[in-house]
């Protein structure tokens, strides 16, 4: 048995006579009395000038006496605790009153000191005992104390406790089994807690709601979701109904293993039980949807909570912030975050983290940090995770300097790089093609005690590939193999890339012989390469060969690869058989034969749909636009609804294509259906609209466009479109959508900043140290962050049909992270002018 046996008890023995006679002394009685007509009349602080002639019979005498008068007992207690005289004997019959009057968190907080000032759980269960009937005490007073060691986590105490009262004719409640049985869960392991359980039950135990929901949070903690349901059906067949804090634990035990359509059905089982979900209920769903990335379901129980009167608190926000931005809906999480600040809650470290997160992997590292200095003037502490980020981010862009700053940042403020923080330097030297520096971090992490692992290794090999330094490429491969770090399909896949780049294709093939050998199942991109390869060798047939195998082998060829095959199969005027390979559905001649995009259109998985959207893609890219509008139909044939991505994408491609009729019927099909243009797809309709001369078509989209945006930043913004289009400067309204989009303010805009700058030609450039084209960023020193109050004031003056000055002007006060926008300041001037 883990847990100790009973003591035996035989020298605990009952008081014969009251404390009264055995304790006091003459002047006891004239202090005590002295005492209660100060506190009935007084402040407790009145007393100070007797503390000095307190002793602790006098004290105890006093406790006694006084114990019917709850208002003046507590009184003299929150006084005497911190005098010498209140003793471990006065602490004793303060716990019997207090218990008494159920002022249970004073008397939990009076027990814990007394467990911790003696090491002796007899001792107390003596004195407890001897005072127990001169308070008129109950058992209840053993269930506080056991409670007080299990939150103390002195479980073999608390035990102790529970045998010494049975022993001696005390019954311990319910009460101190849960908050055992809970200890041991929380401390232990389930192991000792079942076993416990089971010992529960053999004495006679009957376990209450309380203890099934203990064991049941115990069950899915550990992963053994199955045994916390078989728990849910025992305390149903011996009728103890479950409650909400039930159901809910097991909610959560479905949504962290994944099996969200169940956790729905439990919360829809729990009003068929007449048990009505709370607000905890629905923050467990929608972090379930959200870490599974249905985040167009997190709506709908949006709705739902409304609907029944809940209002989402800050775990509802921070959960939906954060999986939009994982999912990439950079737009929703801002238009969240905002409504979160407007209601009066506050994010959390780790939303900012997410928020700063998605502006990185967008390159807009101005917004990334306006989020960290928002965060901190906040109140709240940036975490290594958020260091991390923004080291990543600056590393990614090539603004090493700017990556050092924050890791001298980062250290100073007590917080040791990790190697993933190593790893984005290590990248960001890459980036820049300074390998010697990559490979100086290296030194520098063995040097401080952590190891590289296989991330770091295999950007140093793709750094060397990208240099086409083959041979110290390998030699990095055989130094991570002796250190006992084994080569992953990155590693494989950089290496084999390497290869083909220099037309070493039959070591290429060699070294992806040897992943499969190593049990390493290559990529899309390992295929892409190869196949990349062939036909730039005009090797077509083996080109061809490797798609199929990567159809067969369950690996779908993403844009890349069509374009790539395209691209070989037209240099070879091979035009027709370009066209079979994309779209085997309308010929006859099948490659392979038992594997057509008939079936995967017909049968698509949300994995496999994506590769419809790429060969949807791939026409698009080649002009091939006759082409993409018959796959695009055949999905309408087949009832499989197009998504946003297919939607965009045909926009996009029609635009490109010059078919603008075509692009704007898309456009108010896509609307109408409910979804939301993408901004890249929305820019190009507008351009192409406005070379047309559709004034009429250009101010809806404009419209629809301007609408969907919903958060308060853009509002300026947005008055700067819609002036610039009065005016008919079409330019600036482009630049400003750009930078709208680039800032997040457009719906389906997070990660569109490199689009923009290759689509319109006109984002702000800077270089970076190695003189390369990079997007803008700004440096700190120069951003007017959300800790200034300083603004800048434009007055932009209106003019008549003629041209002239009216006398009128409107005002723009400009601060915060519009100021940061250098671009839109630009736009500005240029309007004024």
């Amino acid at each position: 048995m883990p847990y100790p046996k009973p003591l035996t008890g035989t020298h605990l023995h009952s008081l014969s006579s009251s404390p009264f006679s055995s304790l006091s002394s003459p002047s006891t009685p004239h202090l005590v009395d002295k005492a209660i007509a100060i506190l009935k009349r007084h402040h407790p602080d009145h007393l100070q000038p007797l503390s000095s002639q307190f002793t602790p019979q006098s004290a105890s005498h006093l406790l006694l006496q006084s114990q019917l008068d709850k208002t003046l007992t507590l009184k003299f207690i929150n006084w005497a605790r911190p005098f010498p005289f209140f003793d471990f004997k006065c602490k004793c019959i303060s716990l019997h009153i207090l218990t008494k009057f159920k002022l249970y968190k004073t008397a939990q907080t009076l027990a814990e000191d007394v467990a911790v000032g003696s090491g002796n759980d007899d001792e107390i269960f003596r004195c407890l005992k001897e005072t127990f009937h001169d308070c008129n005490s109950s058992s209840a007073v053993f269930d506080l104390l056991v409670k007080s060691y299990s939150h103390l986590e002195m479980i073999d105490r608390a035990l102790n406790t529970i045998s010494l009262a049975k022993l001696n004719g005390f019954m311990p409640g319910t009460l101190s089994y849960n908050v055992v049985l809970d200890a041991m869960i929380r401390s232990r392991s389930m192991e000792i807690a079942e076993e416990f359980y089971m010992d529960m039950l053999n004495t006679g135990f009957s376990p209450n709601v309380y203890t099934y929901n203990v064991l049941i949070r115990g069950f899915v903690r550990v992963g053994k979701l199955e045994r916390g349901l078989g728990l849910l059906s025992e305390m149903e067949r011996k009728g103890c109904f479950p409650n909400v804090v039930t159901l809910n634990t097991l909610i959560d035990g479905y949504c962290k293993v994944g099996r969200i359509d169940d956790a729905f059905r439990l919360l829809r089982l729990m009003l068929d039980k007449v048990l009505e979900p709370n607000l905890i209920s629905y923050n467990v769903i929608v972090h379930g949807l959200c870490r599974e990335g249905r985040m167009k379901e997190t709506g709908e129980i949006l709705e739902e909570m409304r609907w029944k009167g809940f209002v989402p608190d800050e775990v509802t926000y921070n959960t939906l912030v954060n999986g939009y931005c994982k999912d990439g809906n950079l737009h929703q999480a801002l238009v969240l975050h905002a409504e979160m600040v407007r209601n009066g809650l506050s994010p959390n470290v780790v939303t900012y983290t997410s928020l700063i997160s998605s502006m990185c992997k967008a390159g807009n590292l101005n917004r990334a940090m306006e989020f960290f200095d928002q965060m901190q003037v906040r109140g709240l502490r940036p975490n290594e995770r958020t260091y991390t980020t923004l080291v990543d981010g600056f590393s990614q862009q090539g603004y090493l300097k700017e990556a050092y700053q924050v890791l001298n940042e980062m250290t100073e403020c007590g917080f040791s790089p990790s190697i993933v923080t190593y790893n984005a330097l290590i990248n960001g030297h890459c980036v820049l093609g300074r390998m010697d520096d990559a490979l100086g971090i290296i030194q520098d992490m063995v040097g401080k005690g952590l190891a590289p692992d296989v991330v770091s290794y295999s950007t140093i090999i793709s750094g060397f590939c990208k240099t086409q330094d083959l041979d110290k490429a390998f030699q990095i491969k055989q130094e991570m193999v002796e250190k006992r770090v084994s080569p992953d399909a990155v590693t494989y896949s950089s290496l084999i890339q390497g290869l083909c780049l220099q037309r070493r294709l039959n070591e290429a093939c060699e070294l992806f012989q040897e992943m499969w050998r190593m049990d390493l199942p290559p990529d899309e991109c390992t295929y892409t390469s190869l196949i990349n390869a062939y036909c730039m060798e005009g090797d077509i047939k083996s080109a061809l060969h490797l798609h199929d195998e990567m159809i067969k082998k369950g690996f779908l060829p993403d844009v890349v690869t069509y374009n790539v095959l395209i691209n070989g199969l037209s240099k070879q005027a091979r035009t027709r058989e370009a066209k079979q390979l994309l779209f085997k559905l309308y010929y006859e001649e099948s490659i392979p034969n038992d594997v057509t995009y008939d079936i995967l259109i017909e049968n698509c998985s949300s994995s496999e749909f994506k590769n419809v959207v790429a060969l949807i893609k791939g026409f698009c890219m080649q002009g091939l636009m006759n082409e993409a509008d018959r796959v695009f139909e055949s999905m309408v044939q087949r009832k499989y609804k197009p998504d946003e991505a297919v939607y965009n994408i045909i926009i996009h491609g029609h635009c490109r294509g010059g078919n603008v009729q075509k692009a704007f019927d898309l456009y108010n099909e896509m609307v109408r259906y409910g979804f939301v243009p993408h901004t890249v797809s929305v820019i190009a309709l507008i351009k192409e609209l406005f070379k047309e001369g559709r004034s009429e078509d250009l101010s809806h989209v404009l419209g629809q466009t301007l609408r969907s945006c919903r958060l308060t930043d853009a509002e300026l913004a947005k008055v700067l479109v819609e002036v610039n289009h009065k005016e008919g400067n079409m330019t600036a309204v482009l630049n400003v959508l750009s930078e709208m989009a680039k800032d997040g303010l457009l719906p389906n805009s997070g990660e569109t900043i490199l689009v923009f700058s290759s689509l319109l030609k006109q984002s702000a450039k800077m270089q970076n140290e190695e003189g390369q084209n990079m997007d803008l960023y700004i440096s700190r020193k120069w951003l007017i962050t959300a800790k200034d109050h300083a603004s800048v004031q434009l007055n932009v003056g209106h003019l008549d049909e003629a041209g002239r000055y009216t006398g009128q002007f409107s005002t723009f006060a400009l601060c915060g992270y519009i100021c940061a926008q250098v671009p839109l300041l630009y736009f500005l001037v240029s309007f004024e002018e």
